[in-house]
């Protein structure tokens, strides 16, 4: 299909689509029309004596209270069933999973406390993270070694030189640390 073919079916779709619309509003006007001149008859005033004329204000003062009333009502039924649209769409976005998050703040929350909150207070899981946790002994060797308390000059002197690097390089070499 050309591209001159597929715009001019275009504009003639779109011209047909006018045409419809623009029936559809006249149709809708005769139709108001129609419906108002079953429900309103006309008002006849000439040859009215005044009291006459206010027992007709009192009657219509009346029906439009009337009218008023049913609207309020309508309107309130409006505006709950609105309400009750919105509060469903956000359920439906909450259970696809597709709502916006609000940013969150950073809580200091315990892991039995996190699943008291999720789980409910009904179940009564305790978590002890730590229990988890690989425990790490400390080496045999450290244990062992004696801890020498003294003047810290002579350990000083005695560790200078070539003979204190040796004694330290037999201390690393010796299992036992001596």
């Amino acid at each position: 299909m050309s591209m001159l073919a597929f715009f001019s079916s275009q504009s003639l779709m779109l011209a047909k689509a006018k045409e419809q619309w623009d029936q559809e509003q006249v149709d809708k006007q005769g139709e108001k029309e129609r419906y108002l001149a079953e429900r309103i008859t006309p008002l006849h005033t000439s040859g009215l004596s005044f009291a006459q004329l206010q027992d007709l204000c009192r009657e219509l003062h009346e029906k439009v209270d009337v009218v008023d009333e049913e609207r309020y009502d309508i309107e309130a039924k409006c505006n709950h069933n609105t309400r009750e649209i919105k509060d469903l769409k956000l359920k439906v976005l909450d259970l696809r999973g597709k709502f916006k998050r609000p940013p969150l703040r950073r809580v200091r929350v315990s892991a039995d406390a996190m699943l008291r909150a999720l789980l409910g207070s009904k179940h009564k899981v305790s978590m002890d993270l730590r229990a988890n946790l690989k425990s790490v002994k400390k080496e045999d060797t450290e244990k062992e070694r004696p801890v020498e308390v003294g003047d810290w000059r002579k350990n000083v002197e005695a560790m200078s030189g070539m003979e204190g690097r040796k004694k330290m390089f037999d201390a690393a070499k010796s299992p036992t640390g001596q």
